[in-house]
């Protein structure tokens, strides 16, 4: 099965949909990407949600708009504040494609999110999504999606 758009995500699961993209708009967050070698490189980033979809800009000469253009696998995770995990963790993995469709790159700029000149547009869609969010004696509670629609709840005292 091919990896989703975030539109599919927020579709099965909207509280988790809606918990992730206010952590990516309040958080920074960092893209691991695949280089040479099946190498892992982290990069911190500004993705963003718009129009059902989690698009991605950087710069054409960027070594990881390279390893996603030869690789797609990618896993993105939004900061914590503290080691509280206060605000909590949203963790997506999947495969980026490159938007060199000029429609598709136009309804994500009309939707609010312009690029800088000569930016490169890549879309993230998801495979799967981690949330856990921490209580007061900070005890994490994880809830899980994969696309198909499948997600679970598990708390670890």
């Amino acid at each position: 099965m091919e990896s989703v758009p975030w539109s599919t995500f927020a579709e099965e699961a909207p509280d988790l949909a809606s918990f992730g993209e206010a952590r990516l708009a309040a958080a920074p967050s960092y893209l691991a990407s695949v280089r040479g070698a099946e190498l892992p490189r982290v990069h911190p980033v500004g993705p963003g949600v718009r129009g059902g979809r989690l698009c991605l800009y950087m710069y054409p000469t960027s070594p990881k708009g390279k390893d996603l253009r030869t690789d797609g696998r990618y896993a993105l995770h939004t900061a914590v504040a503290d080691n509280a995990g206060t605000g909590g963790e949203f963790l997506i993995r999947g495969q980026a494609r490159p938007v060199d469709d000029p429609v598709h790159a136009a309804e994500v700029e009309q939707a609010g999110y312009p690029p800088k000149e000569g930016y490169v547009l890549f879309e993230l869609l998801l495979d799967e999504v981690s949330v856990t969010t921490y209580d007061e004696n900070e005890t994490p509670e994880r809830r899980r999606w994969v696309k198909g629609g499948s997600s679970r709840t598990a708390s670890t005292p």
